[in-house]
């Protein structure tokens, strides 16, 4: 087709061809993407719709899963698809059913339905999610088909929670949905699912009221429907600049708006950059502000440097990206052409030129050029504003170069050359004649301006340039020149001397400034790289205090917001505290978002420059730089690499922040989660002996004169057992609290195993009375160090745990034998034994091995206590099962004392 002819002076994206090769060569399966703005959309009809269609062709297609919620004509589309079985999995006194993941695998199908991405699967589910699920199905080289709603997407859960008013719990990360090798859009408009709610196609009635009320309003659907058709849009835009990139096809196609705003250091450039910003919010398109390096580019003053800095970091807080390309062509249209085909965009913004007539007619214009090479890209030429003088100096640090003290030894070098090279034209001129010897005082001015820069080789040119004259042109020994040929040969030389010179100096003023930005390339490099490795906030605090103080010379302090004071967290060196002026400045530049400060239009008495810490999210802290010397603290060059560190360590403070957040976020789940199982604990394991006292009670109360003194004897007997139960329950509460608080701690002295047992065995033996007892004690064992109380418990625990699992009138054995430098003690039990995947699982607090159809009455807590209080006395406990027959074993392991162990091997 024509308009997707290749361009025979472009070349492939590398990038695009990798990922194009990965996909191609990538034996996983294909994922399609079913996307709607709400539920009722009909995501799950059109998938199955698009099975049956793969079916008529030929493909194998099976259900893993897929909720129909009672929908009689999605049910309908299931007739005729075959569907896996659902496994079956027991949570909270109730069966969920889930995909069986494995049967699936089993099956391996060409392509496989999984409905509802964002779902979260049943506890004990291989995955805790089932876009998990899909990722290993498509590892297994099986195609899946899925649906997801645009509520469920990571990234636009805080933006449907302001909408909705409704936080989505249920999402999925934004890599599942950019890895789809498919999105497909299933759009409905509002007024048609309000019909289909209505119509009860959606939900049962009294729920579809409550949604109509609130979550189904045209506001807010209106709203997901255009966050779904972006988003998608967004997908779909990635995939097709990548296919042109791959393709090196010539663009642009005009599928989305891509904006670039050509930057200059030309203060009006700020005003560029605002008017892209409107126009990119309008179009609600993408928008990259450029700036191209050229030789002018290392030409600028300090001041237009600093201009372009600052510009650049203007597009970036207004959402831009912000890219800085080197020049390759002959002219700068040709660059920004070549980089807007490369990425798409479909219009151009550039500033009006404000060169004379005559600089255009010798030196070209890039607005001219832009607009006749730009092809089908749209080129808008914007006047710009530029800020008054005063605004815009308020936004930036003053700065100013350091005066370099004279150092004579470079011009002293040049003369030094030029007599030697005065020399050895004097020995080459009878061999080869006066003609050469100005080759000799060139080469001299040449590596003059190599070795020192451009003013000691204008100074070798002229010193050349006389002796040239003095020793050479005839009548030497004077500086009088007869022949007029003669003149002209020295003016020429004069006149070459100092082009060469000049074009030497500035080679080696480039390959300093080239030599001089790898190493600050290198060092930025290795700061990332440090801050990446460093996973605490003092680390990240430390080590961006000291790499801004070894690069810039300066001393440093860092400060943080904390309980809404900004306090001193780090510096180089040390530094606790600030004096009233800089703390004053600092806070200044916190509150105001602007420097404050040293050098600085506000507060200039302050010892030191506080500079604002700021991320996309906003400001996070305050950086505060001073030395010793007068004067404004930075030059320009150090300047910008000071906003390149600060923001360096902006991103690290931020991400180990979030670190810390998610890891809040997660220690509130685990309480709500440890809360939630705590209260059905309760809920279940205080209520039935309280049930049980409270009816034995009162029968006791109310029926006391009709009772046989049997019946009131097993009536009191049934109240002391299940206060005895309560009082363990409460008992484990409190041992775990004192656990996790810290508050445990064993009061050690030697002890008898066998003595503990036996004490054990008294006070469990109620809860023993149905089974029998055998204890299998070495008779050699020696004395232990153990806290008898807490060890005591621990049997109990154990013992108490085997009585619940194993059936009435089976053996519960107590073995004890040496190993080396520990002492085994073992409880084993002839019950069901523990499944494989929970060995580890039952010492976890109020977790429940699960036998059978049903739950065991008890807390959960028992061998979590267990596991604490043997940890406590350095020990170890852990779990197996039997190898002679079905059954538990639970394992402690204690260390024998160094001294019982060392009489032990001299006797």
């Amino acid at each position: 087709m024509a308009n997707q002819r290749r361009d025979p002076d472009k070349r492939p994206s590398p990038e695009a061809l990798l990922e194009t090769a990965r996909r191609e060569n990538d034996q996983s399966g294909r994922l399609k993407i079913f996307v709607g703005a709400a539920p009722g959309v009909g995501k799950t009809y059109e998938m199955l719709q698009s099975a049956h269609a793969k079916l008529k062709a030929g493909v194998d297609v099976v259900v893993g899963v897929v909720e129909t919620h009672g929908r009689a004509e999605t049910e309908a589309l299931l007739q005729g698809l075959e569907v896996i079985p659902r496994k079956r999995f027991h949570y909270k006194d109730q069966f969920l059913e889930e995909m069986d993941i494995d049967a699936l695998i089993a099956r391996r199908p060409q392509l496989a339905l999984v409905d509802e991405l964002a779902h979260t699967n049943a506890p004990g589910s291989r995955h805790p999610k089932r876009y998990l699920d899909v990722e290993e199905l498509l590892s297994h080289g099986i195609d899946v088909y899925t649906a997801v709603n645009i509520q469920h997407i990571e990234s636009l859960n805080d933006v449907v929670a302001q909408i909705t008013h409704v936080r989505v719990r249920e999402t999925v990360p934004d890599s599942v949905f950019d890895r789809a090798d498919a999105i497909e859009l299933i759009d409905l408009t509002p007024d048609d699912l309000i019909t289909r709610l209505k119509e009860g196609k959606v939900y049962v009635p009294k729920q579809a009221e409550r949604a109509l009320d609130h979550y189904f309003s045209p506001g807010n659907l209106t709203a997901l429907r255009e966050l779904a058709l972006r988003r998608t849009a967004e997908r779909v835009d990635e995939q097709l600049l990548t296919h042109m990139q791959a393709n090196a096809i010539a663009g642009p196609w005009a599928a989305g708006e891509r904006i670039l705003v050509c930057l200059s250091e030309d203060p009006r450039a700020g005003g560029l950059v605002r008017y892209t910003k409107r126009l990119a919010d309008r179009l609600h398109a993408p928008w990259t502000a450029v700036s191209i390096e050229t030789r002018r580019s290392l030409q600028l003053t300090d001041a237009q440097r600093d201009q372009l800095a600052d510009t650049m970091r203007l597009a970036e807080a207004l959402g831009g990206e912000a890219v800085t390309i080197p020049g390759v062509g002959r002219r700068i249209a040709d660059d920004l052409i070549g980089f807007a085909h490369a990425n798409n965009v479909t219009q151009i913004i550039i500033g009006k030129a404000t060169r004379s007539r005559w600089f255009e007619i010798i030196r070209g214009s890039v607005v001219h050029d832009l607009v006749r090479r730009a092809g089908n890209i749209s080129v808008n030429v914007i006047a710009g504003d530029e800020l008054p003088a005063k605004t815009a100096a308020k936004t930036a640090v003053q700065t100013a170069e350091r005066p370099e003290p004279f150092d004579p030894r470079p011009y002293l070098m040049a003369l030094a050359i030029v007599a030697v090279g005065l020399g050895a034209a004097k020995l080459i001129q009878p061999v080869f004649g006066i003609e050469n010897v100005d080759l000799v005082f060139l080469t001299a001015v040449v590596s003059v301006a190599v070795r020192f820069g451009l003013l000691p080789s204008l100074l070798a040119s002229v010193a050349g340039s006389l002796c040239y004259n003095f020793f050479f042109l005839p009548p030497i020994y004077t500086f009088t020149i007869t022949d007029p040929t003669n003149v002209a040969a020295f003016f020429f030389f004069m006149l070459i001397a100092i082009l060469v010179s000049n074009v030497a100096a500035r080679v080696r003023t480039q390959a300093l400034t080239a030599t001089s930005r790898i190493r600050t390339t290198e060092s930025l490099y290795a700061f990332s790289r440090k801050l990446a490795g460093t996973a605490t906030l003092d680390d990240v605090l430390w080590a961006t205090a000291y790499q801004i103080a070894l690069m810039l010379k300066v001393r440093v302090v860092l400060l943080l917001p904390e309980d809404h004071v900004l306090t001193v967290k780090a510096g180089y060196p040390p530094e606790d505290q600030l004096d009233k002026a800089d703390l004053a400045a600092a806070n200044w530049a916190w509150g105001n978002d602007r420097t404050a400060g040293r050098g600085s239009d506000t507060l200039p008495g302050a010892k030191r420059l506080f500079l604002p810490m700021r991320t996309g999210r906003g400001p996070i802290g305050v950086i505060g730089i001073d030395d010793d010397r007068t004067g404004p603290l930075l030059t320009p060059d150090q300047r910008r690499l000071l906003d390149a560190l600060v923001d360096q360590g902006a991103l690290a403070i931020e991400r180990v922040l979030l670190v810390e957040d998610m890891d809040r976020v997660k220690r509130t789940v685990e309480s709500d989660r440890l809360r939630s199982a705590l209260l059905t604990s309760i809920s279940h394991d205080l209520k039935t002996p309280l049930a049980s006292v409270l009816g034995a009670a009162s029968t006791m109360r109310d029926l006391a004169s009709g009772l046989t003194e049997p019946e009131k004897r097993d009536l009191l007997a049934t109240v002391i057992d299940e206060s005895e139960r309560l009082n363990r329950f409460i008992a484990n509460l409190l041992d775990m609290t004192k656990l996790e608080s810290g508050a445990i701690v064993p009061n050690t002295t030697r002890q008898d195993v066998g003595e503990i047992v036996g004490s054990v065995l008294r006070r469990a033996s109620k809860i023993l009375a149905h089974h029998k007892v055998l204890l299998e004690l070495a008779a050699d064992m020696p004395m232990l160090e153990l806290d008898a109380v807490l060890f005591e418990q621990v049997l109990f625990n154990l013992l108490d745990n085997a009585a619940k699992y194993s059936p009435a009138d089976t053996t519960i054995s107590i073995r004890s034998l040496r190993d080396k430098e520990s002492v085994l003690l073992q409880i084993i039990d002839e019950g069901d034994g523990i499944p494989p995947t929970e060995l580890e699982s039952v010492f976890d607090k109020f977790y429940r091995a699960q036998k059978g159809d049903h739950v065991r009455p008890g807390t959960g807590l028992g061998l979590a206590i267990s596991r604490g209080f043997v940890e406590a006395m350095r020990g170890t406990i852990m779990a197996t099962n039997r190898t002679d027959r079905s059954g538990a074993v639970l394992t402690i392991r204690l260390p024998i004392p160094a001294k019982t162990a060392a009489l032990d091997t001299a006797a």
